[in-house]
Order: C-alpha cells, then structure tokens, then sequence
C-alpha cells in the first residue's frame, strides 16, 4: 500500500528509502544521466526528466506500482510528480532530491556501483 496521496505529497528521503524497501513503490531518478553516472540511491531506475517532458514511457519495472520521485533538489522531481499524476501514476517526489538524500547519510552509488557524489 502506497501512504501517500497521488501527485500533492513530498516525502522526505528516510520515507522514501522505507517506501521503497518496505513497501512496493520504485524509486524514480530523474536527473540526467552524466548527473546518474556521478551518485545516485541503489536500487533506484533512471529516467531523465528530459526523457519523460517527450513522451517516454518508464521502464517496465516501474509500470503500475507507486512512484517515489527524485532528483538532485527537489524541483525536477516535482515537475515529474506532475506529468506523472497526469499520466494516472501515483507519484510522490522527496524533498529536497539527493542532495537531501546524501545529507542524511543514505547511500550512494556511481555507475560502476563504488561510493558515488552527488554532481
């Protein structure tokens, strides 16, 4: 069950790593991708804002389940929430994006899977 009410809630990063752990929401990452290489949560699936503004559609293990939003401050993401609400998905964004997340001491990996930055 996702707690959050569709396309209006921001989370915090401690709510939305035990969303997505806990629960069965996907955590969106939608920074661009040089931004992705540099840092980015474990386990998050990657789909530039950029990407979703045209018309993509998300990766097939994020269709249909909750949606838990980010990027590096907060105001990419909830532009996403938005255009993904209006797409029928339940989305909610974190404040304040991975910058929030890295501050709270929550994980962060590059590419390769090594301790990662956020850029």
């Amino acid at each position: 069950m996702f707690p959050f009410r569709r396309g209006t809630d921001r989370v915090t990063p401690a709510q939305a790593l035990r969303t997505t752990i806990d629960g069965d929401a996907v955590l969106l990452d939608v920074r661009e991708q040089v931004e992705w290489n540099a840092g980015h949560a474990p386990g998050a699936v990657h789909v530039p804002l950029s990407r979703l503004v045209t018309g993509a559609a998300l990766p097939s293990v994020a269709e249909g389940r909750p949606l838990v939003v980010i990027c590096r401050s907060g105001h990419r993401s909830q532009r996403a929430t938005k255009l993904l609400a209006g797409r029928g998905a339940e989305a909610v964004d974190v404040k304040g994006g991975m910058n929030a997340w890295a501050a709270a001491g929550l994980p962060v990996v590059d590419e390769r899977g090594s301790s990662g930055r956020i850029a």
